[in-house]
């Protein structure tokens, strides 16, 4: 329940940065100047887009808190035997690093106006994408030619289930990637174009940091003693 209690509260906190930082939480009727002064100080509210995204990144987070929570609770009892975490789940966390980073560029590109930066950009992300969903599977078929199957026990039901829900999402993600490439094509306005790549972009983000907490949920502990022992490994 550690994990879920820090989880919630991260998320909050990032909320409240997100919000900030959109302006949402400006209270207009206090001001004593005109109401366009609010515009003159370059405060916009943010699109209904963005307001959505964050409400459904929202649920995800609290569908990935409940499921991790159920980990925590499943894992104290006798019968817990975990599955050996595959090494290609490191390679497949720097792969999605990777896409993570494509993508941030192409927001920098689109911000600057290079429609050609954003092609590029937004190609590598949806390959390194692609490379982690086709790395996941990988990862699946070994443990299962090793005999870990999701009906052998609850550990290695829990490791399939997790792992399925956020590729599930991230294959969700690449149907938004993939409009937002025919929108270049049909070379829509810029400003659209950017709104769209930004929220492609927030989203591999939050799915990056999704699945780091995870895979490190999967691979250590819930209880962040591997964070802890992580941050301490140079003083000892």
């Amino acid at each position: 329940m550690t994990f879920a209690v820090l989880f919630i509260v991260a998320l909050a906190a990032l909320a409240g940065v997100w919000l900030l930082r959109q302006g949402l939480m400006d209270r207009p009727w206090l001001e004593t100047g005109p109401m366009d002064g609010v515009a003159g100080q370059g405060i916009a509210p943010a699109p209904a887009a963005k307001i959505g995204l964050f409400v459904f990144i929202a649920v995800v987070s609290t569908l990935l808190v409940l499921l991790v929570s159920a980990y925590s609770m499943r894992m104290e009892m006798a019968d817990w035997s975990p599955p050996p975490r595959p090494r290609l789940l490191w390679v497949n966390t720097f792969v999605l690093v990777g896409a993570s980073i494509a993508l941030h560029r192409a927001t920098a590109s689109a911000r600057r106006g290079d429609r050609e930066g954003v092609a590029a950009n937004l190609l590598a992300g949806a390959g390194a994408s692609l490379l982690f969903v086709v790395g996941q599977l990988l990862a699946w078929r070994q443990l299962a030619a090793a005999g870990y199957l999701p009906a052998n026990n609850a550990a290695d039901a829990f490791f399939y289930l997790i792992t399925a829900v956020h590729g599930l999402h991230l294959m969700g993600g690449l149907v938004a990637l993939a409009r937002t490439g025919v929108k270049l094509r049909r070379h829509v306005q810029m400003e659209s174009l950017r709104l769209s790549v930004e929220l492609c972009a927030t989203y591999w983000h939050f799915l990056l940091v999704a699945w780091l907490l995870l895979f490190g949920t999967l691979s250590f502990s819930p209880s962040f003693d591997w964070l802890v022992a992580l941050c301490t490994a140079p003083f000892r």
